[in-house]
């Protein structure tokens, strides 16, 4: 399982057409984490003012119709994600079949993401 994290807004703007972010038009791939671990990372460290709610997408990555590698992160990982962690970059939409759950970012007092609960 790999995840990508997305604003509620944006997962359910086109629910019938598989999930294409801008970085994919952008960069050429849709930014994936390893774990749940990682993921949370990311979130504090790019992700602190998106819109919320904020989900965290749990993707099986074998059901997935475009490619997967996994790729370093350039320039570095960001904060409290060990130095060669590999990251998932999926290079086409995410099908929606590929979602095993839906998981909201839970945050604490301060803002920093802390975890995840079932989206329902």
């Amino acid at each position: 399982m790999i995840y990508h994290v997305v604003p509620l807004a944006e997962w359910s703007a086109r629910p019938e057409r598989p999930y294409a972010p801008a970085s994919l038009a952008e960069e050429g791939f849709v930014h994936c984490a390893p774990d749940e671990a990682t993921a949370l990372a990311v979130v504090n460290a790019f992700y602190r003012a998106s819109p919320r709610p904020l989900l965290a997408l749990v993707l099986d990555e074998g059901r997935l119709s475009a490619r997967t590698e996994r790729e370093a992160a350039v320039p570095a990982p960001p904060p409290g994600v060990p130095d060669g962690t590999l990251f998932p970059h999926v290079f086409g939409p995410l099908d929606r079949e590929a979602v095993e759950r839906v998981l909201e970012i839970t945050w604490d007092e301060d803002g920093r993401a802390t975890g995840t609960t079932p989206w329902e």
